[in-house]
């Protein structure tokens, strides 16, 4: 762990060096989506005033609009009670959080009775992910 981030200590990343991070719109108070942090992308993501995750599936640092424009300008970082969670309060540059082009990922709203509840999307796309990413 590197000296010059005493915070980090605070932190308990999980077996693998992760902890989930929550990316909350700063205005409105939208959960916009979930995504990992690992302890360089954390001290990058406060280094910068931008949000930085880490990518599971690409096993690298994940600069949020690296390649969709849609970055995070981060304005508060909490810490959960337990340590183990982060929640970013940011501005969502393009209006766009999900790689699915809709403003936030969870999209999905479950309906009905228990024996016959199905997902309802009930926000639209606003770009789409073809002409997003390349």
């Amino acid at each position: 762990m590197n000296t010059d981030t005493p915070w980090l200590a605070a932190i308990h990343f999980d077996a693998n060096g992760l902890l989930p991070a929550i990316a909350q719109d700063v205005r409105t108070g939208t959960i916009l989506m979930v995504a990992w942090m690992n302890a360089e992308s954390l001290a990058e993501t406060v280094a910068t005033g931008q949000a930085v995750y880490w990518s599971r599936s690409r096993q690298r640092l994940w600069r949020k609009g690296e390649e969709s424009g849609h970055s995070q300008s981060v304005h508060e970082i909490r810490l959960d009670c337990d340590g183990d969670v982060i929640l970013l309060k940011v501005e969502q540059h393009g209006g766009i959080a999900c790689h699915t082009g809709r403003e936030r990922c969870f999209f999905r709203r479950l309906e009905g009775a228990a024996g016959q509840a199905g997902w309802v999307v009930t926000d639209p796309v606003l770009k789409n992910p073809e002409t997003i990413y390349k």
